[in-house]
Order: structure tokens, then C-alpha cells, then sequence
């Protein structure tokens, strides 16, 4: 009588858990890499040829020569300035009053969907609606923000033509709508911080202010990190409040890198250029990342 041949196939449930995260994961990795991937190396290859649709529809390779440029670009280096200064004043602006109305919303109230409600909707206007509705509060003359003033007896002020004051009336539209965000997150966090901590704490004498900077704030430290870097990420990226506010005036001084990219790629049609523009710019954002994780990863250790 013949022998059997052994049946080698193997179920799923057979495969090692590394095996099996491997072949689960894979088919969202090839979807992640085809939606993410390959428009950063589209932009990558883009970035090194000369593509101006005004000038001409043919492409030449240039290497690096348009990095070269940007280096040299003063717009360039303005739109850097007026990024990194948004990125400085309203992420830790966003953090303080995310953490404040985080733990507003996490008080004991007996009906709290009023309050989360109030997080919620600032979150999710569009940045755009966001920046129209800020520029008619600082309108110099129909705004309420003048109007507040002149009833004090202050003066109006040129919030949007005045390239300082334009600045600071971007950075408190963005802190409005981003601490939102922030706040999110942080009230998740928590939320995942044993309330018996307290208790002892309450028990051993500490004051309120001795529970939130032993308790609260080093178990709450992985979530700011994690608000953080999406909010930092996000700041290098701004667009949609300034262009609506400001358009990037007066003049370019509340431009930002966002803005020059779309100015290069969209209005001059210089493919090229932009692309480099913005490879520097998702350089930059990935930079400030990394110094983040590594910041997390020693603090795990």
C-alpha cells in the first residue's frame, strides 16, 4: 500500500505571532506605502529638475541645484522665519491652554457633554472658516476685537495691515483652534491616571498644587509628547489660517513655508522649485520629530 504523502500546508493558527503580525500588516503597509510612499519620491524626483510650465513644458535634470537656490532665496529664509515663530508661540500656547481645558472638562461634572461638546467644536471647524471668521474679528474697522477696544478706551488698531500685530492676531486664531486638539488628548491621559493616587496623595497631606506637578504632569507626559508632535507637525505646515487672514501680508511678512510652496507650485507654475521647497520642508518637520522620539525613547529608558 502507497504511502501518504506528508500535507505540508500550514494554517494561520500555526504561523509565529511575528509571522502572523508579518502577513496580517502587509497588506496595509503595501496600501500605506503606494498612498504615502511614492508621492515623497514623486517629490523627491521632481525636486531635481528644472519644471516651470511658463518657461517651458520640457524638464531638465538639474541635480541639486534647486536646493542650491532655496539656500540663496531670501523669500525662502522669510517663510522660514515666519514658520518657525508660529511653531514657538503657538505650540506651547496651544499646550498650556490645551492642559487647562483638559482638566476643566476631566472635573467631576454631573452632566459633561456640554463641556467636551465645547472642545469638540472648535476642533472641528475648517482652518480656512476658522481664518475668515478671525479676520472679521480683527478687522480695523467692523471687528469686534476693535470694538472691545474702543469701548475701553483704547485706540483701533491695524491688526492685519501691521505686519507685528498681523502676526500675533495668526497666532491666537491658531492657539483658538488647535487647543482644541490639544485638549483631546490630554483628557484622555487623563483620564488614565489611577484616582487613587490622589486619594493617598489627599491622605499624606499634598497640596492641590503637589498633586498636579507629582501626579498629573509625569503621568500625563507621554500624551503631551504625543500632542505635541502632531501639533508640531501640523504648525510647520501651516497654510489655511494665514492665507485667510493675511494672504501672507503685508507684503510677505506673515508668509509661511506652506504658503511660498504653493505660491512657487501653483501661481509661477515652477514644479521644480516647489518641489524642492517642500522636500525641505517635510525635512524640517521630520527633524523635529525625531528629536521628539528620541526624547520619548530616553525617557522610557
Amino acid at each position: 500500500m502507497a504511502r501518504s504523502q506528508p500535507h505540508y500546508r500550514r494554517s494561520l493558527g500555526d504561523l509565529s505571532e511575528r509571522a502572523l503580525a508579518f502577513w496580517l500588516l502587509l497588506p496595509a503597509a503595501l496600501l500605506l506605502g503606494f498612498i504615502a510612499l511614492y508621492p515623497v519620491l514623486r517629490l523627491l524626483y521632481t525636486s531635481l529638475f528644472a519644471l516651470q510650465l511658463t518657461v517651458s513644458p520640457d524638464s531638465s535634470f538639474l541635480g541639486f541645484a534647486n536646493y542650491g537656490q532655496a539656500l540663496h532665496d531670501a523669500r525662502f529664509w522669510n517663510a522660514v522665519k515666519n514658520t518657525l515663530l508660529i511653531v514657538i508661540v503657538t505650540v506651547p500656547g496651544a499646550l498650556v491652554v490645551g492642559l487647562l481645558l483638559a482638566m476643566l472638562a476631566n472635573l467631576p461634572f454631573r452632566v459633561k457633554w456640554p463641556v467636551r461638546l465645547g472642545l469638540l467644536l472648535p476642533w472641528a471647524l475648517p482652518l480656512v472658516f476658522v481664518g475668515l471668521i478671525f479676520r472679521w474679528f480683527f478687522d480695523s474697522q467692523y471687528g469686534v476685537v476693535n470694538d472691545v477696544l474702543v469701548r475701553l478706551g483704547g485706540e483701533r488698531l491695524l491688526w492685519v495691515t501691521n505686519p507685528a500685530l498681523a502676526f500675533w492676531a495668526i497666532c491666537f486664531t491658531l492657539i483658538w483652534k488647535t487647543s482644541s486638539f490639544v485638549a483631546l488628548i490630554l483628557l484622555a491621559g487623563l483620564q488614565t491616571i489611577p484616582k487613587e493616587l490622589y486619594e493617598a496623595a489627599k491622605v499624606d497631606g499634598a497640596s492641590r498644587w503637589q498633586e498636579f506637578w507629582r501626579i498629573t504632569l509625569p503621568l500625563l507626559t507621554p500624551a503631551i509628547l504625543v500632542a505635541m508632535i502632531f501639533r508640531t507637525i501640523a504648525a510647520f505646515q501651516t497654510f489655511d489660517v494665514p492665507y485667510a487672514m493675511t494672504g501672507g501680508g503685508p507684503g510677505n511678512a506673515t508668509e509661511t513655508l506652506a504658503m511660498y510652496v504653493r505660491a512657487t507650485s501653483i501661481e509661477n507654475l515652477n514644479f521644480g522649485y516647489g518641489s524642492a521647497l517642500a522636500v525641505l520642508m517635510f525635512l524640517i518637520s521630520m527633524a523635529v520629530t525625531l528629536v521628539y522620539l528620541r526624547y520619548v525613547r530616553g525617557a522610557d529608558e
